[in-house]
Formats: structure tokens, sequence, C-alpha cells
């Protein structure tokens, strides 16, 4: 299967892996799935800007998960704000076009390859590492180091791949794709589907980085709970030191969107039950099916990887947790540090404070820096600008994805203008911290554009 290619030709037939023939019947098939998980349709149409447009067959739904939580006044039950509207720009300045323009088919199948590679990736790179502990017993250590450091790294770039198609590309060319995207990242985590849906809902309720669950409940609270529970950093930075410390730690221990722990929270609350208690009528026939044939596969991977561990290192089958131990480890960190950076730093008050005075500017190393940390300067964008990206959601996808076809340079300097002509139309309300600190930030980074 490694020659085939990851889209079938005109006129060949039916692959036993697809039933996609070219960009044409991708698109028609895209339509035929949101129909199917009209969940996702529903939430995305829920978030600020324009939902999918091939989501537009899709049934509505009226679970409580899968809609914005406002009074009749179109406030928020938490914060008593009008649900914003984004302030796409209108008359589309040509510089700006590209930004807003949907991604070609062509262009989401190339999504889906590259995940595809990065799961073949971290196959082999296992696979070197059972070779290279066979080869050389007595360096454990070495071999270890050698492995984990960049199969972490790789971790993080799933992450930031997984969060591109999502945003653009929902749906896999093949259908074994969506068993890849994250099968690593724990002994048991959500389906595909289910891994969309949780963060389409999370775009749905936290609109501005800085309130959290403002229009609805947001799977990820938790993690801002315990990095801005205590209000201001300044005054209160001692009272941090309790919790901040633990927020790696739960990412390690699989509370986050790939994670083991995450998949419970969010199984107790999805998909609910009808309005008499009983069992959500989907349930056996959709969602559990996911869930075993999902958690079947990441098992099986696992037990490959215990395998591996046992006879081709001359280890009986009850050693083979030696093997997996070191791997999942490795793995962990990086899907960590993945979530971290976009869970975490990008929603903290601190960071967008430390972004109000252009750092790229005044710190240009660090920025290096971090940005080869998560793959490139196209990924760097997608931390600099994330306010831009929960703004457009849909409209815009997600920033590292448009950095791919058109160059960092061009996504960051578009969103740079973005940014200065204000996220969000005016509607009365009072100006929230991110929108004060927004355009403290803009001005700054368009004098030294023009500097």
């Amino acid at each position: 299967m490694a020659s085939d290619p990851l889209l079938g030709k005109k006129g060949l037939g039916h692959s036993k892996l697809s039933i996609y023939y070219g960009a044409d019947e991708y698109l028609a098939e895209l339509q035929k799935k949101y129909e199917l998980d009209h969940e996702i349709a529903t939430l995305k149409s829920a978030q600020p800007d324009e939902g999918d447009p091939h989501a537009a067959n899709a049934k509505p739904s009226t679970d409580k998960l899968l809609i914005v939580e406002k009074n009749d006044q179109n406030r928020s039950l938490k914060t008593g704000r009008l649900f914003p509207t984004p302030n796409k720009p209108d008359p589309m300045p040509l510089e700006l076009a590209f930004l807003f323009t949907k991604i070609t088919p062509e262009q989401m199948i190339y999504m889906w390859n590259v995940l595809t590679f990065i799961f073949c990736l971290q196959c082999l790179m296992i696979i070197t590492y059972c070779a290279a502990l066979a080869t050389f017993p007595e360096s454990f250590w070495t071999c270890t180091l050698c492995f984990a450091v960049p199969f972490a790294y790789i971790c993080i770039q799933q992450i930031y791949i997984d969060h591109d198609v999502m945003h653009g590309v929902t749906f896999p060319v093949y259908e074994f794709q969506k068993f890849i995207t994250h099968p690593f990242s724990d002994f048991i985590s959500l389906p595909w589907e289910e891994f969309v849906l949780e963060h389409a809902r999370h775009h749905a309720s936290t609109v501005d980085l800085l309130i959290q669950g403002e229009f609805g409940w947001d799977p990820e609270e938790f993690h801002y709970a315990l990095q801005q529970w205590a209000g201001p950093m300044g005054p209160n930075w001692y009272k941090y030191l309790l919790t901040v410390p633990w927020i790696p730690v739960i990412h390690f221990f699989g509370l986050n969107d790939t994670g083991f722990l995450f998949a419970l929270e969010w199984w107790m609350s999805f998909p609910e039950a009808d309005a008499s208690g009983k069992c959500n009528k989907e349930f056996w026939t959709k969602w559990m099916p996911r869930r075993v044939k999902h958690n079947a596969v990441v098992l099986g991977l696992w037990a490959c990887v215990w395998l591996l561990g046992t006879w081709p290192l001359g280890r009986p089958l009850s050693q083979g947790w030696r093997f997996v131990l070191p791997v999942t480890c490795a793995a962990r960190v990086g899907f960590s540090l993945a979530w971290m950076f976009i869970t975490n730093f990008t929603h903290s008050l601190p960071w967008n404070k430390f972004l109000e005075n252009d750092p790229a500017r005044t710190w240009p190393k660090l920025h290096n820096i971090m940005a080869l940390a998560v793959g490139g300067k196209h990924r760097w964008n997608e931390m600099l600008f994330h306010d831009v990206h929960h703004a457009f959601p849909n409209a815009m996808g997600t920033l590292s994805q448009r950095g791919r076809f058109h160059g960092w340079k061009k996504v960051h300097d578009a969103c740079v203008e973005v940014l200065s002509r204000g996220l969000w139309k005016p509607n009365g309300d009072e100006e929230t911290e991110m929108m004060k600190s927004q355009k403290k930030r803009s001005a700054l980074m368009k004098q030294g554009m023009a500097s």
C-alpha cells in the first residue's frame, strides 16, 4: 500500500481504503460526511464567522452542548456581552483576500498526505529505536535520547497538522486516515470526529481568548482555571505557584484534547441524554462503535510496540512494558508541549501582555528559537495571532495552514492588517482586556513594519 496514491484516479474504480476518485468527488463526499456528522456542522455554524459551506445541507441540532448559550437579547449568560460579529474586511482588499479564500481540494488532500507521512515516520522511528537497542544493548540511554527528542518533536508537528486539517479539511481522504491522527498520544483517546467536535465546542464557547466559556461550556476550562484563577499575575504571582506547575503534569497524564483523561471528561458530557433522560438515540449506533473501533486500532498499535520490546530485544513477553515506557513518555512530552503552546500560552494573560509590546522586534532571537521549536515561522504565527484565528475559525482556518501555502511573512503581515482594523464590529459593549491589548499590539506592529 505504500506505493498507492493517496487519492484514487478516475476510472480506476474504488480502492480498498477509499471511496474517492478525485478532487470534485472528495468535495461531494465532504457534504455527505457533514450530513452524517451534523453535530460538527451545527457547532461550526455556531462559531462567530460563517460555518463550513460544505455543511450547508446538514440538519441543525438543538442539543444543549451543540448551541451557543445566550439569552433572548443575544447576550452571554456569563458576562452579559453580546455575541460578537467578526469584522471581516468589506470590501475585501486584494492583499488580504488570500486569507479568506477557501483552500482548494488539492490543498486539502495535501494536508492529509502530510499527516499520513508523519504517522509513517513515527512508526519508522519506533522500529529504528528497537533496532538500535538490539544492536547496542549497552547504550540504552544514548539510543533512547536519540529517539525520544526527535520523536517528541514529530509529535508536536502532528498536533499542529491535526489542528490544520480539522479547521479546513475536517474529514480525511481515506477512511483509515482518521485512525492515525493521534494514536501515540495515549493508550485511549477520542476518535477523530469527537476530537473535531470538542474543538469546535471550544471555538463556539470561547470567542475572546481571555474569557473562557463565555458562551457555553468549554472542554478546556480546567486548564484556564489553573493559569488564571487568581486574577492579574503581578500582585498574585505567589498564588499561581500552587497551580501553574501542575499544567505540564496534567498534560503528560492525558488531560488534553488527545489524552485519556480528557476523553473521559468529554464522554461524561457527550452525547447528551434525551429529554426523558434516556440514552441518546445515536449513542449505540454511531458514537459507541466509533469509540470502540478507534481505540481498538490505538491499542493494537501499542500492542505492536509492546511486541517490539520483547523477542527482538531478547526479552520475554511480560517485559514489553520496558520498551513501551520510553516510547509513550517521549510521545507524551511532545503532545504535552504542543497542547501547552496551543491551549495554555495562547489563552493566558501574561502571554498576551507580552505580545502587546511587539516582542518580535525586541526579542527576535527568542522568537526564532520558539518558531523552530513548533516547526517553523508559519506555525509560530498561530501563537502570535491566535486571537485572529478565534475570530475567523472557519473563514480563515489556521494561520499555520495558510502559511504553508502562502509563506509565513505574507500571512504575518496580513494578520497585522486584520488586527489593526479590529477583529470585531463595534456593538456598544465595553472593550474587553483582549481588545485593548489588540489595539496596542497592532499599532506597534504596524509601526515596526513601516520602519
